[in-house]
């Protein structure tokens, strides 16, 4: 049977949608670019930003962001009407990687290597054997007018195959197919070069980031994936790239925010670091960030605390980090019933220790969303006998204690430097996350 020409413009847009995720990736291969990206697309919608060493001025039916370690961002549509709640969708901007350290360079035999630690929980394995690079943040002394300190920061992304993880040869490792485990500190070294080239890295990152490298006073830096993003499948019905986990969720509720209106709810779009080791930190999903910026839009259209607690009531967040789908080849570790499938829309996240922070009611509202928007939605729980990681929407609600739904695209090989997802469910998500901007809701229960 011929496809119509209407599903022809389905398959269109959605791969448009999927393409246009891969280049938000490709452009990002740092949580510090990431959020300059979405910092340049608000500013080209006309978002003001606001710093947090200023006082805010706010006006009716403006739009403004805030930025924290410029590596989180919190942006928000005030209404131009009534001010009923806050509408939030929050994800997060790193993925698990290697730091590059301090005094980086170890001198090998012949060859200088890097000296890197882990950044989160990933899968080792396949980072070996590919071209990598760097990319994140150097901090430059700087001094300001008055004679007072002033450092700079600039983004740094050394934008060429820089570094290689050499695998073990079989020949000389016969077990190593037989599972094994990695000692980041000697087998996790990434190769820069030889010693006869008179090239330190830290010239390398100068020379990128357009600095004098006696300037440069400390960086963060991390290791990336260089394999570009793509659609595979028979149809074109997969993607893979890295960082999936969680610039998938982060960009898609991005676009539903930016293409979405609501007259009586604030809309808050937020996007956390540092999830992949905990959330304590200052721009982390546990910091007062999202607790400060709240108050502080309540207090800039002088509100008082009374209406701002009020709102708090009348309000809901969608915490929104990738879930597992069902692997093909490892059946036997999903749930027996709750079994994820990519292509088929966003994943509603239940556990009963409270790891995700969906109830019945949170989940009740985001199943009526997604019926309205037309979307279809799937159920994820863990094997009773196995545990499962933690995401944003509990971590978060020790500082804003609000109704939250946890959710996130079906994907496999979460926190490998390279993901595969279903290339559908971009443009599923945002069609869904879109009608949570536009919709008023009242979570009241009746006997």
């Amino acid at each position: 049977m011929e496809k119509s020409n209407s599903d022809t413009t389905d398959t269109q847009n959605y791969r448009q949608t999927a393409k246009d995720l891969l280049c938000f990736i490709q452009k990002s291969p740092s949580c510090f670019h990431a959020v300059h990206n979405f910092t340049e697309n608000l500013i080209a919608n006309g978002f003001t930003e606001l710093k947090e060493q200023e006082e805010w001025h706010l006006e009716q039916g403006k739009s403004y962001f805030t930025t924290r370690n410029s590596s989180s961002i919190i942006s928000f549509k005030i209404p131009s009407a009534s001010f009923k709640g806050f509408s939030i969708t929050a994800s997060h901007s790193d993925s698990p990687s290697f730091k590059i350290k301090e005094n980086e360079e170890i001198k090998s035999g012949e060859y200088i290597t890097l000296n890197v630690e882990k950044y989160g929980g990933m899968l080792c394995a396949p980072w070996f054997d590919r071209p990598l690079s760097v990319a994140g943040r150097i901090i430059c002394r700087g001094q300001n007018k008055d004679g007072t300190i002033g450092l700079v920061q600039k983004l740094v992304n050394v934008n060429k195959d820089l570094l290689i993880i050499p695998n073990l040869a079989i020949h000389m490792n016969r077990n190593a197919n037989d599972g094994q485990k990695y000692n980041v500190q000697q087998e996790l070294l990434p190769v820069y070069t030889v010693t006869a080239s008179n090239k330190k890295f830290t010239q390398t990152v100068a020379e990128s980031a357009g600095v004098q490298e006696k300037d440069i006073l400390s960086s963060d830096l991390f290791l990336y994936n260089r394999v570009s993003g793509t659609l595979w499948g028979a149809d074109e019905e997969f993607i893979a790239s890295s960082q999936l986990d969680d610039l998938e969720c982060a960009w898609t509720t991005f676009k539903a925010f930016i293409n979405s209106q609501n007259d009586s709810y604030c809309t808050v779009h937020c996007v956390f670091d540092n999830e992949e080791v905990g959330s304590q930190t200052k721009q982390g999903a546990a910091s007062t960030f999202l607790k400060d910026t709240l108050n502080r839009i309540n207090a800039g259209l002088k509100r008082t605390d009374e209406q701002f607690y009020t709102a708090l009531a009348q309000s809901f967040m969608i915490s929104a980090d990738n879930a597992h789908a069902v692997h093909p080849n490892y059946t036997s570790v999903a749930d027996p019933v709750n079994r994820p499938v990519v292509n088929k829309g966003p994943v509603i996240k239940f556990n009963a220790a409270q790891k995700y922070t969906t109830d019945a009611f949170s989940a009740a509202l985001f199943k009526q969303i997604c019926e309205n928007a037309e979307v279809p939605y799937q159920t994820f729980t863990n094997r009773s006998d196995m545990a499962g990681g933690s995401t944003l929407g509990n971590i978060s609600g020790n500082q804003v204690s609000i109704p939250c739904v946890d959710i996130g695209l079906a994907q496999w090989a979460m926190h490998s430097p390279y993901e595969s997802a279903g290339a559908k469910d971009p443009a599923l998500m945002i069609m869904a996350i879109e009608e949570f901007y536009r919709t008023s809701w009242n979570l009241v229960k009746e006997d």
